[in-house]
């Protein structure tokens, strides 16, 4: 509350909250109980999320005077639609899980006790698939993203004729 603009912009978070959305893997958030500020545009930098029955997701920023700042106006508008962002964010209110699910916020929910355990068994799900398919999908999925259609469909046509050169193609197909 007492930092100034300029020692907010010195932290440079950004680059570590970068790391994550960066890492070639895919990677699972597990949300049980609030995902709110911080908390929701962190689960946001993942690939996948998991949510507890009970967790709830908001961006209260406006409550306090300030605005979203880690991609809680620019990720979530991507996850949800302007309307569901702007909703979010100019109210500060928060969503269920269930809302969230709904609203294309989170991969799917789970009952409380059963999040990190999900979390795990997609993890191992996804360990068990062809690496560079996975690496390919993850790499294409997101540059497409931000890239016209045509353009994401040429990217991930070039990525499909590659992942024909892999040994992993050749055996999975023969199989």
């Amino acid at each position: 509350a007492e930092r100034s603009a300029v020692e907010l912009m010195q932290l440079a978070n950004h680059r570590l909250w970068h790391a994550i959305a960066a890492c070639p893997k895919p990677v699972i958030a597990a949300v049980n109980g609030l995902a709110w500020g911080g908390g929701c545009e962190l689960a946001m930098h993942a690939d996948l999320i998991v949510a507890g029955a009970g967790a709830s997701f908001c961006q209260p920023e406006v409550r306090v005077g300030v605005m979203p700042g880690a991609g809680g106006t620019q990720r979530l508008t991507r996850a949800v639609g302007k309307f569901k962002a702007m909703k979010m964010v100019l109210t500060g209110l928060p969503v269920s899980a269930q809302e969230a699910s709904a609203m294309g916020l989170v991969s799917e929910v789970v009952p409380d006790a059963e999040v990190m355990a999900r979390a795990l068994e997609l993890a191992a799900v996804i360990a068990s698939r062809p690496p560079l398919a996975v690496m390919q999908i993850k790499e294409v999925l997101i540059a497409g993203e931000d890239a016209s259609l045509d353009t994401g469909l040429m990217l991930e046509r070039k990525a499909f004729q590659l992942l024909f050169a892999s040994r992993d193609q050749k055996e999975g197909m023969h199989a």
